[in-house]
């Protein structure tokens, strides 16, 4: 186990301690610090305290980092569209109905079980079952993820998406005909208060930001290229929906019927951009529409 003892300095004073601890302890996350705190790891003047809690100067902070845990997860022979791959991370094309990582419901069979099996080393920032993941995917979106295969890569990659300097689109088709060529959504989202499994636009949510585009219109549908300034849970599914077009297909958030008899939303992280974490090139990925997708718009161009 690591123990660290600090002294919050003047520079650090009023700071969250998940915050101060992530920052201190570089191989932690903010959310692993924070799961630390919650667990009693991490105390302040020998109490413990929540991760919201702003340290003040001249306090002692104690930090019990304990040993990282062997997986238990079983590697799989899983096939992965690999897009690109170096020493520092590689960049998959997801396929629809794969869930990103293990957890209820859904212990194998995952990217992480694939992953396991096709790489030797992942980054352990976010923890035992999601060894390497910075970001994901829904289930039932497909489309391209970066995986890190080291923490500095991690940490790297998690700062461009909290700087907004890693570039994630998503096509989509919505019901209805958007009037508008482009537009941005900006509305905070959080649980629903009427369905703990569905995410909402709320008073109090996280602060929520999508931009999106027309790229075609149809009779009663539109094709758009959405683009996240944020990434929160389900976020476009979200936005659309509250939009007053939500994503065809879309079990959680669309109408319960469309003329396809589709279960899994219409929806596919085409374009990814990132900044190289060791030679800081800029990096463009494409993936083209996939052919459920594909399908869909045969379908819609054919009756135009």
């Amino acid at each position: 186990m690591e123990r660290m003892t600090l002294v919050v300095e003047e520079e650090d004073h009023g700071k969250r301690l998940d915050q101060y601890v992530s920052q201190k302890a570089e191989r932690l996350s903010r959310v692993a610090a924070a799961e630390l705190i919650k667990n009693g790891e991490v105390q302040v003047e020998g109490r413990r305290v929540k991760a919201s809690y702003r340290i003040k100067k001249g306090e002692l902070v104690s930090v019990h980092i304990p040993p990282p845990r062997e997986t238990e997860l079983v590697p799989q022979d899983i096939p992965l569209a690999v897009v690109y791959e170096d020493q520092d991370l590689l960049v998959i094309d997801k396929p629809q109905g794969m869930v990103v990582h293990p957890a209820h419901g859904n212990w194998d069979g995952t990217l992480v079980n694939a992953l396991l099996h096709q790489i030797k080393d992942l980054s352990g920032i976010n923890g035992e079952l999601r060894p390497g993941i910075v970001h994901r995917l829904d289930k039932d979106t497909s489309g391209l993820m970066v995986v890190a295969k080291n923490d500095q890569s991690h940490r790297h990659l998690a700062e461009q998406i909290k700087t907004n300097k890693l570039t994630r689109e998503y096509t989509a088709l919505v019901h209805g005909r958007i009037r508008e060529n482009q537009g941005m959504i900006e509305a905070p989202i959080g649980r629903d208060p009427r369905d703990r499994k569905k995410m909402a636009v709320v008073a109090g949510g996280k602060p929520a930001v999508t931009g999106y585009r027309v790229w075609e219109r149809f009779a009663n549908y539109t094709l758009v290229r959405c683009r996240l300034e944020t990434g929160r849970t389900h976020q476009i599914r979200v936005h659309m929906a509250y939009l007053g077009h939500p994503v065809v297909g879309d079990p959680l958030y669309g109408p319960r019927k469309n003329p396809w008899g589709l279960t899994k939303q219409a929806l596919h992280a085409s374009l990814l951009t990132i900044m190289h974490p060791t030679n800081g090139e800029v990096m463009t990925f494409q993936s083209p529409l996939p052919d459920y997708f594909n399908d869909l718009l045969r379908d819609l161009t054919a009756v135009k």
